[in-house]
């Protein structure tokens, strides 16, 4: 007999009191009989209070200051009671039914993580996103998105997704040194992979993303969001590989992107490379805390 799981869906929200307005309600009706939690990033808009105002029945997870998307995550699921924890962004709002096709998944102990079909509206278009591929390409790792016509996935959104709160609190959750925003949930993902549980994707459950009222764009600026980005790539890539050849390429690729950086006026990877270079201390910390759960090659994976 198939055993009953219970869900925990989490929303990380910072300053998306409009968001939550505007989406909160149609997430309640699609999300059954799970826990809902918020966890409030210190906001300073008036978030908690509308929320425990407005919808009472969601348990509120309040900091007092703001970290980012990993560290709020964190204190998500660490707070959650389910078995199974769906993370939705503030900008996501799911279908009807979204939730059961995740589940079966489940029923095999090694799967740790499932990924949504993203209908992601960008601008005037609709863009299938939700499942990613990955490689490794002249010493860096790169990722993009893949073909919504496969069950594989090289990582699974923390946007909307669907992770075992077991195996999440084995691999310690995501890293907040890639706080505020981005590259965690691959690198949660890629460490899971490299654990050897396994990823997912299901076309059938069905999630609508308006990326353009999320708050990365709202409240960075580009240059700031480009400067993370780079930042973070560097922090994966010091933590996470540990072939010797991935290694030795990056290392001979690195100073020849940044020539090129240079030569191209691109400011940004400096910065996010100086600003990786300054966490390098914790990187370490964090790859050797990660490592004892190896049992992979980069080479596998890749």
């Amino acid at each position: 007999m198939r055993k009953t799981v219970s869900v925990s869906i989490i929303i990380p929200n910072w300053n998306g009191k409009s968001l939550l307005e505007k989406n909160l309600r149609a997430v309640l009706s699609v999300c059954g009989g799970a826990e809902i939690l918020v966890v409030d990033d210190g906001s300073t808009d008036g978030s908690v209070s509308f929320l425990k105002s407005k919808f009472p029945a969601i348990r509120v997870v309040a900091k007092k200051s703001h970290e980012g998307f990993a560290s709020s995550v964190n204190k998500g699921v660490e707070a959650s009671r389910g078995d199974i924890v769906v993370l939705l962004n503030t900008d996501v709002v799911p279908e009807k039914g979204f939730i059961e096709p995740l589940l079966h998944y489940f029923q095999n102990g090694a799967v740790f993580a499932v990924g949504c079909m993203d209908k992601s509206k960008e601008g005037d278009s609709v863009v299938l996103r939700g499942r990613g591929i990955a490689a490794w390409q002249n010493g860096f790792f790169v990722h993009e998105r893949g073909e919504v016509d496969a069950a594989d996935t090289a990582w699974v959104s923390g946007g909307s997704g669907a992770f075992r709160k077991s195996i999440w609190d084995t691999l310690g959750g995501m890293d907040a040194l890639y706080d505020p925003f981005y590259w965690e949930d691959i690198d949660l993902s890629y460490r899971a992979r490299k654990a050897g549980y396994l990823l997912k994707f299901e076309p059938k459950s069905i999630v609508w993303h308006f990326h353009d009222d999320g708050k990365i764009k709202q409240s960075f600026s580009a240059s700031q969001v480009k400067t993370v980005a780079y930042r973070n790539q560097f922090i994966f890539i010091w933590k996470n590989i540990s072939d010797i050849g991935f290694l030795f390429s990056h290392a001979l690729w690195t100073p020849v992107r940044i020539l090129r950086s240079l030569l191209n006026g691109d400011v940004w990877m400096i910065a996010g490379y100086l600003a990786a270079l300054i966490r390098l201390p914790k990187i370490i910390q964090s790859r050797i805390q990660s490592s004892s759960y190896w049992k992979l090659r980069d080479r596998e994976l890749l």
